[in-house]
């Protein structure tokens, strides 16, 4: 069982092209300055099979996606479950006869990441980790801190993420998705600083109060 938090289809804005996003319930590092505080308790009643998230990422994308990217929440902080996942993706792509990259997202060290997970890495196209610092410069394109790096694991992810090793964000500032979901709004990517805290504003000025937010 995968504890998650929510899914959504398509993603643009962490990776490159149309993505299955994928975002873990449980996270126990709680960098400053997160903006999906709503990920960090763990939470059992979050749990659904591996196979019923593959078989909804299969379902939605309807083989129409260029990667799948995992989120949190903490990923590597559910290692059965994520291998589980990473199995029943690799798969699918094999199976289908596709060419989609996945790509994690984790708050740890590349280091030890190297050292407690080296064979989940093996399931991975490429990782961007380390803990966001709030305290060091804004990253690069997809990522929230300078400190945080974009690793290439294979030959597809290499082939792919090359070229975005050292992108910078778009000069017209980062994107973000919004998406609604009943009575909640979901806001997907990277904020650049003071964006959400914008965002709240704008929606004051228009009569809009945000309640429940996740980024405090």
């Amino acid at each position: 069982m995968l504890e998650l938090n929510k899914a959504h289809w398509p993603v643009t804005v962490l990776g490159p092209g149309r993505r299955v996003g994928l975002w873990v319930q449980g996270c126990s590092i709680g960098c400053k300055g997160c903006v999906s505080r709503d990920t960090w308790p763990r939470d059992a009643s979050k749990g659904i099979s591996v196979a019923a998230v593959v078989a909804w990422c299969r379902e939605v994308s309807a083989g129409a996606l260029d990667g799948v990217t995992i989120s949190g929440g903490e990923p590597f902080e559910q290692p059965a479950a994520l291998a589980a996942l990473l199995d029943g993706l690799a798969a699918w792509r094999a199976e289908a006869a596709l060419d989609f990259d996945v790509l994690c997202y984790s708050g740890y060290p590349l280091k030890t990441l190297e050292r407690d997970h080296a064979l989940l890495l093996r399931g991975l196209d490429a990782v961007i980790p380390e803990p966001y610092a709030d305290r060091l410069a804004e990253g690069g394109l997809w990522r929230g801190s300078s400190n945080q790096t974009l690793v290439p694991l294979s030959a597809r992810g290499q082939a792919r993420y090359a070229r975005w090793i050292d992108a910078p964000a778009p000069a017209t500032g980062k994107a973000m998705q919004v998406a609604v979901d009943g009575r909640r709004v979901w806001m997907i990517g990277i904020p650049a600083r003071g964006d959400m805290a914008r965002v709240e504003a704008l929606c004051a000025s228009r009569g809009l109060a945000l309640t429940d937010v996740s980024w405090r």
